[in-house]
């Protein structure tokens, strides 16, 4: 496959596929004990990891993936000045 029938480059690319590990670990800091009706409330619903850290590593992934997809290559733009 070559270079022109792909829309991203490689950078773009390699920040897309950062961006979405970052939004994959946020998940994953999300998740953990349920509460459930038989073992009663689960006060680790509220801890800081899953109501802090987990949605500001998932925001910014989302950012990151803004970023990678609008990062301008260095290839079209040296070839445009011609």
């Amino acid at each position: 496959m070559s270079q022109k029938s792909i829309a991203l480059s490689k950078t773009n690319l390699i920040i897309c596929g950062i961006a979405i590990l970052l939004i994959i670990a946020g998940f994953l800091l999300m998740t953990g004990p349920a509460t459930t009706l038989e073992g009663g409330f689960e006060p680790d619903i509220f801890s800081a990891r899953r109501i802090k850290l987990a949605p500001v590593v998932c925001l910014s992934g989302f950012v990151l993936m803004v970023v990678g997809i609008l990062y301008p290559s260095k290839e079209k733009s040296s070839t445009s000045g011609k």
